[in-house]
């Protein structure tokens, strides 16, 4: 690049700062007008300017950006390989997926096998299972953790039990010693979904070094965000291999982006009933997709990452603010409890309306929403429950009432850096005063 054009990006770069400075601040909050959000895109001029600094380059898919990004992100999280994806949905669908490999031998998972989850989950945790002709065996959660109920693991477990995959409920760890004694009992795969829980602590180990694979969402409502974007992480170099291969539409050969010949006999290779000598970055070793994501959202994620840990530090304090402020009101609101030795990365403030409460959630809710105070529910509920599972093949273990509970009596508000002490005190302010009416 020339002198001229080197100046000429620098000064780009300034305008952009000037821009952001300009165009970008947030404006003013008014108690019941405005509106108090459960998550959000947090940014600030670095990030912007990191955006248009890789459209500069105009390298339009994963390129410099995603490199660093997935070195960096590894090294946080302590783990060797990072593999950067379109989206947390797509992490999943990878990291189970991988798992169907003929490489992997006698651990290989096929149709029919089963994997453990729980009902009380997000879609996109389970859907993997039955995208992969596998069958979800679904256990229940702890309606005062929101976590697995450890003790079903045993009740779950057939010839046909192969993995199990699950989440840490709104960026609070669940029993991983549990879980990581079960999977290495009956040498089952395990799958840490951590797009809620980035930086959460389990017994001083960060949650995500547990499993065998980890994934992370970075959509703008998790702790960094790229806008769409996710990852899927491991310490094992073959199950690196056997994502890459299914995240770049099959392929078995593992150069990177733009380069080729990395194996150096690219063209003394005889897999399947090829000819010998067919060109590696053409012969395809498994069924695989086009999951990559852009240079320009690898970017985003690589500015953002240095501010990880101080977001995460915010969702804490955000956390313990409305903690102090709502337990006055634990006779009608049952208040988030962890598992012992958990240190959460929150992505939201769960709370459940006790059932002997003189009102219910959706009374709750309205009243939120008429002071323009964001809610949500607690995902699918019990997913057993939602239309899209009703005829697909899945079994259950026990009545699942906790995950019931979660359905008709848990919300959630939210705890992310883009909320002031202000708008903080305001939800604690209005759902002090929708208790005491009801003399609460």
């Amino acid at each position: 690049m020339s002198e001229r054009a080197e100046q000429l990006r620098r000064e780009i770069l300034e305008r952009v700062a000037e821009y952001y400075a300009e165009a970008h601040q947030a404006g003013k909050f008014v108690p019941g007008e405005s509106r108090v959000p459960v998550s959000g895109r947090v940014y600030d001029a670095s990030d912007m300017q990191s955006l248009v600094d890789s459209g500069l380059d105009f390298w339009l898919t994963t390129g410099r950006f995603a490199a660093e990004f997935e070195r960096e992100f590894a090294k946080w999280f302590g783990l060797r390989f990072a593999m950067l994806v379109n989206s947390g949905s797509s992490a999943n669908l990878l990291a189970l997926s991988c798992l169907t490999s003929p490489k992997l031998g006698d651990r290989r998972i096929r149709p029919g096998d089963e994997v453990v989850t729980v009902a009380a989950g997000f879609p996109t945790t389970v859907n993997p299972i039955l995208q992969n002709n596998l069958t979800p065996v679904f256990i229940d959660v702890d309606p005062r953790t929101l976590q697995v109920r450890t003790g079903q693991l045993e009740q779950a477990l057939s010839e046909r039990t192969k993995a199990v995959i699950l989440a840490h409920t709104l960026g609070s760890p669940y029993d991983v010693d549990e879980v990581t004694a079960f999977t290495r009992r009956h040498n089952l795969w395990f799958i840490e979904d951590c797009c809620d829980a980035v930086g959460a602590v389990y017994k001083g180990r960060k949650a995500g070094t547990f499993g065998d694979l980890t994934t992370v969402s970075f959509y703008p409502a998790h702790h960094i965000t790229m806008g769409e974007g996710g990852c899927v992480l491991t310490d094992q170099p073959q199950l690196r291999t056997l994502v890459e291969s299914f995240r770049d539409w099959g392929r078995d050969c593992w150069c990177e982006t733009g380069k080729a010949n990395t194996c150096g006999r690219r063209f003394e290779w005889q897999l399947g009933d090829l000819p010998f000598g067919y060109d590696h970055k053409y012969i395809y070793s498994h069924i695989g997709y086009n999951l990559k994501l852009t240079d320009m959202q690898a970017a985003i994620g690589l500015s953002q990452l240095r501010k990880l840990p101080q977001y995460i530090e915010i969702r804490r304090r955000n956390f313990r603010h409305l903690y102090e402020g709502l337990k006055p009101l634990e006779s009608v609101l049952m208040l988030p409890e962890t598992v012992p030795g958990a240190e959460p990365s929150w992505f939201g403030f769960p709370m459940a309306v006790r059932p002997e409460a003189p009102f219910d959630r959706e009374r709750l809710i309205s009243r939120l929403e008429s002071r323009r105070i964001s809610s949500r529910l607690l995902f699918g509920g019990n997913l057993v429950r939602q239309p899209a599972y009703r005829d697909v093949p899945h079994r259950v273990v026990g009545n699942l009432e906790g995950s019931d509970f979660v359905m008709r009596n848990v919300l959630w508000i939210g705890v992310y850096p883009g909320l002031t002490t202000e708008m903080l005190d305001f939800v604690i302010e209005t759902l002090r005063e929708f208790a005491a009416e009801f003399g609460r």
